[in-house]
Parts: structure tokens; C-alpha cells; sequence
């Protein structure tokens, strides 16, 4: 059996990609081997120095990561596309969030709101700054750890109104998803990957790459609540 290709990613994106990492072995041969930890996390382990031959992370993480030299520009992939959905625990009432004006009204209301570490939280950390409500929410903002979903914080009760990229909520038990935020003010992340500079199987990390990226992953990509970049 060939060596496995290493790839390391975000949270967000681990059941997607060990999914097709699970049908391209079976048609190809050729093991993937993937390890998911925060965005975070990823890129730091990156810069310092441990190696992988792919790294899957959102756009703009993997675009520093070329600027730095840590990844091969001429072989950045889009992978998928993901927006930001909202939870409830299970069970709890539903607030509207059809509208901006709406949601901005259900996050007032929530007894405590979360948000990742990851480019989701990034978006509400300024959306919040936005509405002029930042400091209103502070002290009732819980930032779930890197690696962690905000989903199994709103499961165990310790958050009330949580945001994260659908395809980390969508699979969770003890939540209901409300829905994605409203037209208005939805942001899309595009999780992108790319062939380390280190790496010494550049080329079968490209050729998993672009099986990746390729039609035959649309219909897993939309079950794992994401679009084909």
C-alpha cells in the first residue's frame, strides 16, 4: 500500500474530507490520512514547521500561509463553500432570525450567545461591532475553545443562541438548527486547500486534491450542508 498522504484541516471540514478521503482510497489505491483540529491550531502547527503534504482551511488562512512560503501558491484548490447557520438546544423556543432586524433582536434577547474561534465568529465578533451591540453582548459571549464545536456548548446548555459554519451543526444531536443567517448579512467561507512546500509527494497531494474539488464530491459536499467552491 502507498504512503499515506497527510492532510491537516479545520473543524469545519473534517467529515467532508474524511469522507472523500474514505471513496478516493477505494477508487485510486492511494490512503489519505487526515487529522482535524481548530483553523487555529492547523496554521500554527504549519508555520511551525511540523509537516503535512495538504492543508485544508478557509481562504484567507491558506492565502497567509502562501504569502509565508509554507504553501505552494500554484496549487491552491477551492474545496467547498459553507455559509453560517443558528442553534437552539433541542427542545428550546425558536427565535425568528429571517430578517437582520430580527436576528439582531434574538441575539439581544439570548441569555448567552457563542461563536467560534474560526472565520464564523470572526463575522459575528464584527457584525456585533456593527449593530453597536458589542459591549451590550460582551459579558454574555461565550467563544467556544479551538477544536470545539459551539454546537455541543448549546447541546449542554452552556450557550442559548449559537453560530457556527452549518456543516459543524448540521450532524450534532441535542440542537435544532434554526436556519442560516438572514441574505443580508450572511458571509460564505470558501474552505480551500493546498500542496505544502515541504511536501515529497507534491504531485499525488495535488492529483487528491483535485479529486477534492472535482464534481464527483458535489453530492457529498451539499449532505455535509456545503456547496462546491
Amino acid at each position: 500500500m502507498p504512503e499515506p498522504i497527510t492532510l491537516i484541516s479545520s473543524m469545519a471540514t473534517r467529515q467532508l474530507l474524511t469522507e472523500l478521503a474514505v471513496q478516493y482510497e477505494r477508487d485510486t489505491g492511494q490512503p489519505v490520512k487526515i487529522e482535524s483540529v481548530g483553523g487555529v491550531e492547523a496554521a500554527r502547527r504549519v508555520r511551525e514547521g511540523e509537516r503535512f503534504d495538504i492543508v485544508a482551511l478557509a481562504a484567507n488562512a491558506i492565502d497567509k500561509l502562501v504569502d509565508e512560503g509554507f504553501l505552494l501558491a500554484e496549487s491552491r484548490t477551492g474545496i467547498a463553500r459553507s455559509g453560517v447557520a443558528v442553534a437552539v438546544r433541542a427542545g428550546t423556543p425558536h427565535p425568528d432570525i429571517s430578517t437582520e432586524s430580527a436576528l439582531r433582536e434574538a441575539v439581544a434577547a439570548a441569555a448567552t450567545v457563542g461563536y467560534s474561534t474560526g472565520p464564523s465568529g470572526q463575522h459575528l465578533q464584527a457584525l456585533f461591532e456593527r449593530w453597536g451591540i458589542a459591549d451590550q453582548v460582551a459579558e454574555r459571549t461565550v467563544q467556544a475553545k479551538p477544536g470545539v464545536p459551539v454546537g455541543s456548548l448549546v447541546a449542554q446548555g452552556e450557550v442559548a443562541l449559537g453560530f457556527q459554519q452549518f456543516s459543524e451543526l448540521i450532524h450534532l444531536e441535542g440542537i435544532d438548527v434554526l436556519g442560516p443567517l438572514p441574505a443580508e448579512v450572511q458571509t460564505v467561507t470558501v474552505f480551500t486547500g493546498a500542496v505544502a512546500a515541504g511536501s515529497e509527494r507534491a504531485e499525488r497531494a495535488r492529483a487528491v486534491l483535485a479529486f477534492m474539488a472535482s464534481p464527483a464530491g458535489a453530492e457529498v459536499k451539499r449532505r455535509h450542508g456545503m456547496e462546491p467552491a
